[in-house]
C-alpha cells in the first residue's frame, strides 16, 4: 500500500469495518501491510488522534493536515514499536501529540501566522479556543478533570504545549525535582483514571 492510498483514505468517508480486533492482532496486521488493518485502526482511533491534535494546534484545518502526517508516520514506523515499552495506543498518541508539536515550530507555520491578517487570528475564537463545546475530545476532557488542579497544569503545559520539564519549572516557579515528581504522580493517576474510563 503506498502513501497515495493513506491519503485517500484518510479524504474519504468510509464505513465502519465490523471486524474486532485486540491491539496484537491489529500491530500484526499493520506489519503486515494489510489494508484491512490500516482502515481498521483508522476508523477506531482516528478520532480520539483528532481531538489530541486540535487541543494543540487548536485549528481544524491545520489538525487536518497534521493527522495525515500522523497517520502516514504510524503506517511507515509500526515496526518500531515496541510492546514492552508500552501500550500501542499510548505509543500513537506519543506520535499524535509529537508531530503536532512539531508542526506548530515548523517554519511554513510560523510564516503562515506571521502573514495572516491580525484581526482574523486574534479575534477568531472558534478556530483558536481550546475550548469546543460541540465536541469533548472522545470525553478526554473528562478524564482529565478527574485529576487535581494542579496536575491538570502539568499535564496541559507538557502535553497539548510541549514544554520541557525544565520550562515547566522556570514558568510555574517550582524545582525541577518537585516538577518531575509531580509528573510522575499525575501521569499515574491519569493512567489509572484511564483504566476505569475505558
Amino acid at each position: 500500500m503506498t502513501i497515495c492510498f493513506i491519503l485517500l483514505h484518510l479524504n474519504r468517508k468510509t464505513k465502519a469495518i465490523k471486524t474486532t480486533y485486540s491491539e496484537e492482532e491489529l500491530i500484526v496486521l499493520l506489519k503486515e501491510k494489510n489494508e484491512t488493518g490500516f482502515h481498521y485502526l483508522y476508523d477506531h482511533y482516528s478520532g480520539a488522534l483528532y481531538g489530541i491534535i486540535l487541543r494543540i494546534v487548536q485549528s481544524k484545518e491545520y489538525t487536518e493536515e497534521v493527522i495525515q502526517d500522523v497517520f502516514v508516520k504510524i503506517w511507515n514506523s509500526i515496526h518500531q514499536y515496541d510492546a514492552s515499552k508500552g501500550r500501542f495506543y499510548t505509543w500513537i498518541i506519543n506520535i499524535a501529540r509529537n508531530t503536532a508539536i512539531d508542526y506548530l515550530k515548523s517554519k511554513g507555520f510560523q510564516n503562515e501566522l506571521k502573514n495572516q491578517p491580525l484581526p482574523d487570528f486574534v479575534y477568531n475564537t472558534t478556530e483558536l479556543s481550546t475550548v469546543n463545546n460541540s465536541s469533548d475530545y472522545i470525553g478526554f476532557t473528562n478524564v482529565l478533570e478527574g485529576l487535581e488542579t494542579d496536575k491538570q497544569e502539568l499535564i496541559n503545559l507538557a502535553y497539548y504545549q510541549g514544554y520541557t520539564q525544565h520550562e515547566i519549572s522556570e514558568k510555574l516557579k517550582i524545582p525541577l525535582g518537585t516538577v518531575k515528581t509531580k509528573m510522575r504522580n499525575a501521569l499515574m493517576k491519569l493512567r489509572d483514571l484511564l483504566k476505569d474510563y475505558q
